[in-house]
């Protein structure tokens, strides 16, 4: 079905008898002389997705937001599965999801053409499900996603500090607290990035870091799989039956989630018109990187270690019980400062729902985006949101635990059922269509791995829970 993109800044929209004209100043649209504003384009929809990217800007936006450290797990869910099923499932995982986001993409052309810019996740929600679905459910939803991935990252930058201080100092005495409290800060500074599309130069670095890190990560796999030094490598899956069960559903929500993406309209939103092909291009450029990442450092990492694979491959560099690296101190130390450096763009990538959503409330849409009236609540109440993930992270150091229990309730349903529902509502294929079916056959396997993968999660929430302790040091 062929699709037209149209949208506010290629055309000219007319309102209650006003004509506006759009690309006329900063937010692109023209704002009359009696100050009103076309339906629906408020302080967030102005400021924070403005519609200036071209393609390669949203490629870089799409790798940021999914190419992430997590990555480094792919070999543990490899340990949970097997050779066989783990590259199956990493394949379909990334098959599934690139076919799901540009499902996403081709409902947003479509409601365009009707006439409904869609900016947000929640708008297409609301359009196409009805006001209550996007409200209630759709839109909450992602917002924890999105603030439970920057509390997360939040985390991460802080442990990733804490690593590389201790290869450097290995007697030194600070907690991981002070190091989330030093990311912290440097996240406060980069959250008052103005806009989704100013972050278009830091994300390019972001895919750059990504390729460099997961090119330390394989060639130091390789390296310790050749070397004198290298473990006993075993590719048995291990524990009792009902273990192995349950440690495959955990190694396949561990890849599903590797691929989360739950900003794909808002990425969609900063792409000047035209818009039709655009989004194609941006992911064709994200999973030519994801194959290049993913595939090498999963093969690699689990070739290396076998069912010895650690929740992340830089546990595994650190060695055994002797606690001697397996590769130089220097090797190790860059390699985290890529991934320190990436994860502050992720961070900031995965705050721009909560930004909106502050220029929303708290912005004046007449006023200038740099006024003193807007910079003024933008400055406070983005650095307040900032301050809020950083007490979290500290406070909560397993938040890991907790995110894949998030991960099944919200990026299985956001990214594997909800483009689907989209699609089949809002493009009504025949339900005898190849389209149809495929669409309800993952709506049903996702559904399941939603059910499977909480309970799941919940079982390793109570196993860790013993664990558990307020600013911990771990």
């Amino acid at each position: 079905m062929e699709t037209v993109a149209v949208v506010p800044t290629s055309m000219e929209m007319e309102i209650s008898g006003k004509v506006y004209r759009s690309g006329a100043d900063d937010y692109g649209i023209e704002i009359s002389s009696s100050g009103d504003l076309p339906l629906g384009l408020d302080a967030g929809a102005l400021f924070v997705l403005k519609s200036r990217g071209s393609w390669w800007h949203c490629g870089y936006h799409l790798t940021t937001a999914i190419v992430a450290p997590v990555l480094l797990s792919i070999p543990f869910a490899f340990s949970l599965l097997g050779w066989a099923a783990g590259v199956i499932w990493l394949a379909l995982s990334g098959a599934v999801t690139f076919y799901s986001y540009n499902l996403l993409s081709l409902v947003l052309e479509q409601q365009a053409q009707l006439g409904h810019r869609q900016l947000r996740l929640r708008d297409m929600a609301r359009d196409i499900l009805g006001p209550a679905w996007a409200k209630y459910l759709v839109g909450p939803m992602q917002f924890a996603i999105c603030y439970g991935s920057v509390v997360a990252g939040v985390l991460l930058g802080g442990q990733s500090l804490k690593f590389i201080y201790l290869l450097s100092n290995p007697t030194g005495s600070m907690q991981l607290y002070q190091f989330v409290a030093i990311f912290g800060g440097l996240t406060t500074f980069l959250a008052q990035v103005p806009s989704f599309h100013s972050l278009r130069h830091i994300n390019l670095i972001s895919l750059l870091l990504c390729l460099a890190y997961s090119a330390c990560a394989t060639a130091g796999s390789i390296h310790v799989g050749n070397s004198d030094h290298s473990p006993p490598r075993d590719y048995s899956l291990l524990g009792s039956k009902e273990d192995r069960i349950l440690g495959a559903f955990n190694g396949i929500s561990v890849i599903v989630t590797t691929y989360a993406c739950a900003i794909i309209p808002e990425i969609q939103a900063t792409l000047a018109p035209p818009v039709k092909g655009k989004m194609f291009k941006g992911l064709s450029m994200c999973y030519s990187v994801i194959a290049v990442t993913f595939f090498s450092v999963g093969v690699s990492g689990y070739w290396a270690f076998g069912n010895q694979a650690k929740s992340t491959l830089l546990s595994n560099f650190m060695g055994g019980g002797s606690g001697a690296p397996l590769l130089p101190t220097w090797f190790l130390i860059m390699t985290n400062i890529f991934i320190l450096l990436q994860i502050s763009a992720i961070t900031v990538v995965y705050m721009q729902p909560t930004n909106e959503l502050i220029e929303k409330t708290f912005s004046d849409p007449k006023s200038g985006q740099f006024s003193t009236r807007n910079i003024v609540p933008r400055l406070i109440m983005r650095s307040l949101s900032v301050v809020v993930a950083t007490i979290l992270a500290a406070m909560l150091p397993f938040f890991g635990d907790i995110m894949a229990l998030f991960g099944a309730f919200g990026c299985i349903p956001v990214d594997f059922i909800l483009p689907m529902v989209l699609y089949n509502v809002a493009l009504k294929p025949s339900r005898r269509s190849l389209v149809f079916l495929v669409n309800t056959l993952i709506i049903a396997v996702s559904s399941a791995l939603v059910v499977i993968g909480a309970v799941a999660s919940v079982r390793q929430i109570v196993i860790d829970a013993k664990a558990y302790r307020l600013f911990a040091n771990v």
